[in-house]
This record gives structure tokens, C-alpha cells and sequence, in this order.
């Protein structure tokens, strides 16, 4: 849920990141990060894991506007791929706005990428939050492997994997080489822009009624 801090006159709103393990949720990070001018954005903090490259979490902030009298800022943050880190998974989770689904286009990561989309179905049910109501967003990374020797699964392909049901918006993409990168992050911030406008404006109303 997003956080209003009225000393800053600001409204936070948190994007989770969410995907197999090295799917690429960190690379999208680190891509939007080196391309943000530094007069929208916050320190990026990383922890990582004894011995592989995934991040417990990073952090970013941008700004995006006004409602009423409030500004904007989106949080960014990545959760860890890794069965081991799930406890990290759903502290990370907790509070989020909008999720991009971050999947591996390489066959190899076909049931992963299945796997982790019910995971996160079952970790924001836990939370009393439903997958087909939050601000979602599909990003099928490594299309550039398409250029390479490595089987991938063509977009259809994912799409009836993981997007059959739900129905969001997709976004083709190489994290790696910035390739739907930014896409990718307009659309789920005007989706929880909106979403959390519309909740804010709803209330203030209650309020006043």
C-alpha cells in the first residue's frame, strides 16, 4: 500500500521486480539506474548473497508527478530468485503497489518461470492481496538470446504460459542490452499512478462525505 508522508508532501509507491532465479530483475535495475539522471533518483543499494549474483534487494526512487497536492515518487525493488530466500521474498513483498513479472525466455526456464508466477500468486494471497487485481506487468527477458544458438520460448509460448489467465500487458525485452527496459517500467508505474490515485482520491472523498 502506498505511503503518504505529508512532512515531505510525498506519496510512495512500491514496484516489486519478481522472477526465477537470474532471469534478469537485477539487470533491469542497474540498466534503469545508469540511464536516470542523477536528479531523479535515489542510492541504489544492493546486498548480495554469498556466492551467486542475485541481490537481496535494490532501491530506487523516481519522480512522477503530482496528485493533488502530493508528489509522486516509485520505489523499485528486486526480490531474490532462489527457494532459499523466500522468507526475503515476502518482506520485500510486503506493502508493494505493482509487481513486473520478470521471465527467462531460455526453454531451460520454462517451469521456473511457471513456478515463480505461482509463488508469487500464493505469496500475495497470504497477504490478503490477489494477483489478478494488483498492477502486474510481464517482461519476457533475453529476447536477445533469439540471435544466439540457445533455444528460447517464443513470445506466444510465454504468453499461454503465464499471461493466458491474467491478461496484463507484455513487454519483449533484453535487460542486458536495455532492449523494453523502460517500456517495461512506463507502463507498471502509469498503471500504479493510477491505481493509487484513484484509491487516495476515493478516500478523500469517503472523507469528506
Amino acid at each position: 500500500m502506498a505511503f503518504i508522508d505529508f512532512s515531505r508532501g510525498e506519496i510512495h509507491c512500491k514496484i516489486v521486480y519478481y522472477g526465477p532465479g537470474l532471469g534478469g530483475k537485477t539487470t533491469n535495475l542497474r540498466y534503469i539506474y545508469s540511464r536516470t539522471s542523477n536528479k531523479i533518483k535515489g542510492q541504489l543499494i544492493s546486498i548480495d548473497t554469498g556466492g551467486d549474483r542475485t541481490l537481496f534487494f535494490d532501491f530506487l526512487s523516481l519522480n512522477l508527478g503530482t496528485v493533488g497536492d502530493l508528489r509522486i515518487r516509485i520505489q523499485l525493488y528486486t526480490v531474490p530468485g532462489q527457494v532459499q530466500y523466500e522468507a526475503t521474498r515476502k518482506l520485500v513483498l510486503k506493502g508493494v503497489d505493482g509487481v513486473v513479472f520478470v521471465a527467462d525466455s531460455m526453454k531451460v526456464q520454462r517451469e521456473r518461470n511457471i513456478e515463480s508466477l505461482k509463488n508469487l500468486s500464493h505469496n500475495l494471497e497470504e497477504m490478503g492481496m490477489k494477483i489478478e487485481t494488483l498492477p502486474l506487468v510481464m517482461q519476457y527477458n533475453k529476447r536477445d538470446l533469439e540471435r544466439t544458438n540457445i533455444p528460447i520460448l517464443s513470445v506466444e509460448e510465454m504468453e499461454r504460459d503465464l499471461n493466458a489467465e491474467l491478461h496484463v500487458p507484455s513487454f519483449s525485452a533484453s535487460a542486458l542490452r536495455g532492449w523494453g527496459v523502460f517500456d517495461t517500467l512506463r507502463e507498471i508505474s502509469k498503471i500504479v499512478v493510477k491505481d493509487v490515485s484513484r484509491k487516495i482520491l476515493l478516500e478523500r472523498k469517503e472523507e469528506g462525505a
